[in-house]
């Protein structure tokens, strides 16, 4: 199907995951991290005590996200998303209005659970379920709500921050999530059970069949893919993390070094479309062991330049395999396992994939402060992302000669 025909015929459902995937905005880093420093001078935190909140916060989600993630393979987007948007205000509520310190790790958990754990899950999953021959595509439309949630969200509330106190900016984020509360209902209105649309539009795995998460995780596929599938959570996030650091260290300003990460989003963008119209035209399995490669190429560069210059460009690298982290991995489960209990089978990588979030900042951190400063730590972690491709593509070589041929349609607007 031509791509604008494409549009036309699913846009509620995929204006549906953009705006889940735009939302979760508010549980992610990029935008929590906008008030840290208020934050901790409201609480009176270190740097290293408002990281231990935060990490502590941040593993709770990724434990709790093993069952809550399997709630997607039940209920209808239209019900999930709207508990969970209505999760993710009371959240921001809680991050405005709490004078506790000892309830901040609980009001972290609440953000990274509701945001970027299940906001971002049921976004993944709806368009992997809902898409086939075009699966690909779809999910790289919807997680273009993540890029734009990078740029729109923090830009916008840093502004509004010489205007309003930052406590009342988190309420202002409630009242958007429960604004869009109709919003999501309408788009999907729609929308069918998972359970129906298994039975009606079947989308088989490995040996033609549906795999359940037990049965996946009891397959060596799954555990081979898991070193690759942490890189990009793990060590994007602790470059992110350790930007002030990693500043100091090459002798830059921080804003300089900030200035250049819309080079970072413009290539992520890129990278989702064109790894969506490629998981669509070539499938996965070629591209779940490569597309890590370009995140290791990064940090062999950055860990040599010197020059803002040369760092720009060397950025591209970095938003190559962001941008098809988030298209590549969920395709491939519903490919290979099938899609009936995807969300069962991904709730498991994701927890995985948020704890990876939650390690890169603390063993980059601990490793900083006994003298390993974090550009020193960049070839390691490059050699660590071209073992986990090595591995990963042990584990889809033999498996991908266990897919049924079959014929490929979309769910919606076929």
């Amino acid at each position: 199907m031509p791509f604008i025909s494409f549009l036309r015929s699913n846009a509620l459902f995929l204006a549906a995951g953009f705006l889940l995937s735009l939302l979760s905005t508010f549980g992610q880093t990029v935008f929590i991290s906008v008030f840290a420093g208020e934050i901790r001078d409201l609480f009176g935190l270190s740097h290293g005590a408002w990281g231990a909140y935060y990490a502590l916060g941040t593993l709770a989600s990724a434990f709790v996200m093993l069952w809550a993630g399997t709630l997607t393979d039940m209920f209808r987007v239209r019900l999930l998303g709207g508990v969970v948007m209505v999760g993710l205000a009371l959240a921001c509520l809680g991050m405005a209005l709490n004078p506790f310190v000892i309830l901040l790790p609980v009001v972290i958990f609440l953000l990274r659970f509701f945001g970027q754990g299940m906001m971002s899950h049921i976004s993944g999953v709806a368009m992997a379920r809902w898409f086939v021959a075009s699966r690909g595509r779809a999910l790289a439309i919807a997680a273009l709500g993540f890029s734009a949630g990078e740029v729109v969200m923090p830009l916008s509330f840093v502004a509004l921050k010489s205007h309003m106190d930052w406590q009342w900016l988190w309420i202002m984020a409630a009242v958007i999530l429960l604004l869009a509360l109709p919003i999501l209902s309408v788009l999907l209105r729609l929308e069918r059970t998972p359970q129906s649309m298994a039975e009606e539009n079947q989308s088989f795995g490995m040996d033609g069949r549906h795999w359940t998460r037990k049965e996946a995780l009891g397959h060596p596929l799954f555990w081979l893919l898991i070193p690759a599938l942490i890189c990009g959570p793990t060590f994007t996030t602790a470059f992110f993390f350790q930007q002030v650091h990693l500043a100091g260290v090459k002798g830059w300003e921080h804003l300089s070094l900030v200035a250049l990460f819309p080079i970072y989003t413009v290539a992520g963008v890129v990278a989702m479309l064109v790894t969506g119209w490629a998981v669509d035209r070539f499938g996965t399995a070629r591209m779940m062991p490569l597309y890590p490669l370009a995140g290791g190429l990064f940090f062999v560069a950055f860990s040599q330049v010197d020059s803002l210059m040369w760092a720009a460009p060397i950025m591209i690298l970095m938003g190559l395999s962001s941008g098809a982290q988030a298209t590549v991995p969920v395709a491939f489960w519903a490919e290979f396992y099938g899609t009936r209990h995807i969300g069962a089978i991904r709730a498991v990588a994701g927890s995985i994939m948020v704890l990876g979030s939650a390690i890169g900042p603390i063993v980059t951190g601990w490793l900083i402060d006994r003298g390993i400063d974090f550009p020193a730590q960049m070839i390691g972690i490059a050699v660590f992302v071209f073992v986990a491709c090595f591995v990963a593509t042990l584990g889809v070589g033999p498996a991908s000669r266990r897919l049924a041929a079959a014929p490929k349609v979309d769910v919606v607007g076929a």
